[in-house]
């Protein structure tokens, strides 16, 4: 049996897993499921308040859509954002998170970082669902746009889960990464144009240099933020070559992660 054959076998192992996760997230709790909506509206509400009212960012109308709203700007490229960053440090805790079963049977250990993109992607589901209905209502036409959106964050969950098994790998033997990764995706982020318009560092370029455009545009989030702006904020096609460059990126980092985590896993039961 191919390992590939082996994980689709297991599928129910997976589904478990995934909804072992959903179900635990927000267990005795009040609130319930109403968390995922609380948590990205709290931090919609501080980003507004600081660089709307306070540092006036202010980002180009919405074209066609005519669009001209703050937080529903922040929103299309918050949510992806939160879903990289969920499924990353979701998926590199996994595998020594769930060392007592790895230790105890043997299954595809793959379905751990797996199962992490499902839930996260549960919760995605219903944020980006009220976020479409708020679109329409503002006067946006989100919904023709919906399916090729969930193409991309497709794309994105694999992006995400290739760099999550990497460091889910890597974590195994040097503890210390995930104190690493959590700086370096707040850095990311502030490196990514969520909160601010990328025009901003546009205007740097052209006083600087164009360099600082072409290397702030290595940043595969700045792609794939750009890319969810458009079709949902802006409603018409992404950038061609925006979206070249994301399946690119999706391709070399889930495959590398794939490879690396499959020719490890054999061996993290001896050393968890």
């Amino acid at each position: 049996m191919t390992y590939l054959s082996e994980l689709f076998a297991s599928r129910e192992l997976f589904y478990n897993l995934t909804m072992r996760d959903v179900k635990g997230k927000y267990r005795r709790t009040v609130l319930g499921q109403l968390w995922s909506l609380i948590n990205p509206l709290a931090t919609m509400l501080v980003y507004t308040l600081v660089f709307s009212f306070i540092f006036r960012a202010r980002p180009s109308e919405g074209d066609p859509s005519g669009l001209d709203i703050y937080p529903l700007w922040l929103m299309t490229g918050l949510l992806p954002w939160m879903f990289f960053t969920r499924v990353v440090n979701g998926g590199m805790s996994s595998v020594i998170g769930n060392g007592g079963l790895i230790k105890k049977v043997y299954f595809p250990r793959m379905h751990l970082p797996f199962s992490v993109a499902g839930s996260v992607g549960y919760t995605w589901a219903i944020e980006m669902g009220v976020l479409t209905v708020a679109l329409t209502v503002f006067g946006g036409m989100p919904l023709i746009w919906v399916p090729v959106a969930l193409v991309f964050m497709v794309m994105l969950a694999l992006f995400a889960l290739g760099l999550a098994m990497l460091l889910a790998i890597g974590n195994v033997y040097f503890r210390d990464l995930q104190h690493f990764t959590t700086i370096a995706l707040q850095m990311w982020m502030y490196l990514t144009p969520i909160i601010y318009p990328i025009h901003l560092v546009e205007d740097q370029a052209e006083r600087h240099g164009q360099w600082i455009l072409d290397v702030y545009k290595l940043n595969p989030m700045e792609r794939f933020v750009s890319v969810f702006r458009e079709l949902l904020y802006d409603n018409r096609w992404p950038d061609l070559s925006d979206s070249l460059v994301c399946v690119a990126w999706t391709v070399v980092m889930f495959t590398l992660g794939f490879l690396v985590f499959k020719r490890s896993e054999k061996r993290l039961a001896e050393l968890l």
